[in-house]
């Protein structure tokens, strides 16, 4: 695949087009991906989510949601497409949500990350979560435990960092 400058990137409202290539995402980055019925009732039904996609000329390379419930977001899942992981997309895609979920009256952002995902862990710390505890067994295919995180959202400009540009998998 091509390489994709970063302010080529279009963030926009993830559509009912999108859950095909939303799906294929899901299933290269997680062991038990959600569905195409998951995502279609997240859009059609539930009033608190909030889905985006990261597109280049057309090609998603990765999508992010979260529920706005008063003023805190939770995210549900964030992915980027398994050719274009390690290169900073994960980082401007979770800067997006992180503004987004400002701009539409949240305050704080949280969401829950397998122990043992170091790369997700060193990215969501970076852009200023911090852990706050664990949710034991959360994880159905493995019964693995979740690191619950939070993050303060403030205004534009805050939690703009430069370190590092690993992603990982987001739940």
């Amino acid at each position: 695949m091509r390489d994709v400058d970063g302010d080529d990137l279009i963030f926009r409202s993830m559509t009912l087009n999108d859950i095909g290539s939303i799906v294929a995402i899901e299933q290269e980055a997680f062991a038990a991906p959600w569905s195409e019925e998951a995502f279609r009732n997240e859009l059609q039904n539930n009033m608190f989510a909030k889905y985006m996609v990261m597109e280049h000329e057309g090609d998603i390379l990765g999508y992010g949601g979260m529920w706005l419930i008063v003023d805190e977001a939770h995210v549900t899942n964030i992915a980027i497409r398994a050719s274009h992981r390690g290169q900073g997309f994960g980082k401007r895609l979770l800067r997006e949500m992180m503004r987004t979920a400002n701009w539409l009256g949240a305050l704080r952002m949280t969401l829950e990350v397998r122990v043992t995902n170091e790369p997700a862990k060193s990215l969501y710390q970076r852009m200023g979560f911090y852990p706050s505890g664990i949710r034991p067994a959360y994880y159905s295919d493995n019964m693995e435990d979740a690191l619950i995180m939070w993050a303060e959202l403030e205004p534009e400009g805050a939690n703009e960092e430069t370190a590092g540009t690993t992603e990982g998998e987001g739940r």
